[in-house]
């Protein structure tokens, strides 16, 4: 079947006002480039007609700027999910301009399955190549595409010059079957593969091709390895090797997944700089320039991912050796981020916490609780299920004026329930087997500051005794309210406010 070849602009006409639009890829790597921008530019025509023009998103995580930086500008988006990162979006979603669902990665292609989003109308779709009965080779991510293929009743590709022929073996494309028929996922071992190299689409479905020729990898380089990030990741790598010495964790080690961002750099910068981890696989969401690192130097045996999200240069250095590319699989993040995977191979888990609280729940998407940052990304998706669950912080952010240990999160994403480990510049918490008030004592002593340390046991004192959890309601969320009354949880004072309570 030959395709129509269209530009951008025609490519755009067939987006409509109030469509579900998918969109492919995995953070920035992966996802269109140029239709977006050309269903924002006709979106602002629309508007300088007097036309509403609004369309919803559906991604794998976040995108890029042509998609939810033009789309944004243009006051084009009316939903949005499952996640975002972008400050301009962020800005837009936080003052009520765009509807947004944040979601567990994992789950979003199967809940469109089944039908909770009703029809998908259009997919955009980033690929290498596409043959004439329908196999696309896609980019350097994966996300949610198959599933969109499968569920969107037109679909646009834009096929990238850019993508090399070598990327060809670099994807796992698996989707399950729908209860009741699913099976379990054939995958024991963060290497296996256990679909195909290729997705598919039905060649009716296609509007057209559009041709583009975007530079790949342009993702940020995040900020080299400081003084408070090199000790988090001095703190996780202690914590792993005494894990192994005491038999909680076999020698050959497991599988880990890491989050994006300065702090998971400077974790896995410290496990390639141990002489006791041994060489490891990793089963996560999201490759960054640090893994390519690890693979060149065989401290990571093996990277099983939804997205390569290298920076221009990593991503050019890693097409140039194709020794590296048996080294690593791009999976749809309903498998890279599959609770049944991750709990089977006993994937230890570390994410980024914003806060963390005296009883282990976590806040990782609300800054003072209200106004979102990225979402919950896929550290839920991974926090439930592991083999255990770390997450990381600094203990002090804004020259000491703010606490990332605080008496009460201002925001739950995972509660302490799920949470084994709270690793910050100042040590090691480790909340296992331990009941609410020996875990608040734990975090005190080896995650909080010092600065912040008797302010954490005032609150503590000051708590009745009435039941399992010490809560006092009328100053638990006293060090957010500080904050944004003076602009420093160190002017914290609990017997001030207590009073003004009498």
């Amino acid at each position: 079947m030959i395709y129509p070849v269209l530009t951008a602009e025609e490519a755009a006409q067939f987006v409509k006002n109030g469509m579900n639009v998918g969109v492919s890829g995995f953070t920035a790597p992966g996802c269109p480039k140029k239709v977006p921008a050309a269903i924002a530019a006709k979106a602002r025509r629309e508007h300088e007609e007097g036309r509403e023009f609004k369309v919803n998103i559906f991604s794998g995580a976040s995108t890029n700027d042509p998609t939810d930086g033009e789309l944004s500008r243009a006051q084009a988006l009316n939903y949005r999910t499952p996640y975002q990162s972008l400050g301009e979006l962020r800005n837009h979603i936080n003052a009520g301009e765009v509807h947004y669902n944040d979601r567990h990665l994992s789950e979003l292609a199967q809940e469109f399955r089944y039908g909770y989003y009703g029809k998908m109308d259009v997919a955009i779709v980033e690929v290498q190549s596409i043959t004439d009965d329908g196999e696309l080779l896609l980019g350097t991510a994966v996300g949610n595409t198959p599933t969109w293929l499968q569920v969107a009743e037109k679909v646009i590709i834009e096929i990238n010059d850019q993508l090399p022929d070598t990327i060809r073996g670099l994807h796992d494309i698996y989707v399950p079957l729908d209860p009741p028929a699913r099976r379990e996922i054939p995958i024991y071992r963060a290497s296996d593969r256990a679909g195909k190299p290729t997705a598919h689409v039905d060649p009716k479905k296609v509007l057209g091709v559009v041709r583009t020729s975007e530079p790949l990898g342009l993702v940020s380089k995040f900020t080299p390895v400081d003084d408070v990030t090199r000790k988090i990741g001095e703190n996780v790598c202690d914590f792993l090797v005494n894990e192994m010495r005491q038999g909680r964790m076999p020698k050959s080690f497991l599988p880990i997944q890491s989050g994006v961002g300065n702090i998971a750099n400077a974790v896995l910068d410290a496990l390639e700089h141990s002489d006791e981890i041994p060489p490891f696989e990793m089963y996560t969401e999201v490759v960054q320039d640090s893994v390519l690192k690890l693979l060149e130097s065989g401290h990571c045996k093996f990277a099983s991912t939804c997205s390569m999200t290298f920076s221009r240069e990593a991503m050019m250095e890693f097409f140039s050796k194709p020794e590296l590319h048996d080294k690593l699989l791009m999976r749809p993040s309903e498998i890279s981020n599959n609770p049944e995977v991750i709990r089977r191979i006993g994937v230890v888990s570390m994410n980024t916490a914003i806060e963390a609280d005296l009883f282990g729940n976590i806040n990782s998407s609300h800054v003072s609780g209200t106004r979102l940052m990225n979402g919950i990304g896929g550290s839920g998706d991974f926090t439930r299920n592991a083999y255990t669950s770390i997450f990381l912080c600094p203990s002090i952010k804004k020259d000491d004026c703010i606490s990332t240990i605080v008496p009460m999160v201002s925001h739950v994403d995972h509660t302490g329930h799920s949470v084994d480990i709270i690793v910050t510049d100042q040590g090691v918490a480790d909340l296992r087997f331990k009941d609410p008030i020996q875990g608040a004592e734990e975090i005190i002593e080896h995650a909080a500051h010092p600065v912040y340390r008797p302010l954490l046991r005032e609150y503590l004192k000051l708590c009745k005794k009435n039941g399992h959890i010490l809560m006092n309601h009328d100053i638990a969320l006293a060090f957010h309210s500080t904050l944004g009354k003076t602009g420093d949880m160190r002017k914290t004072d609990f017997a001030q406010i207590l009073e003004k309570l009498a």
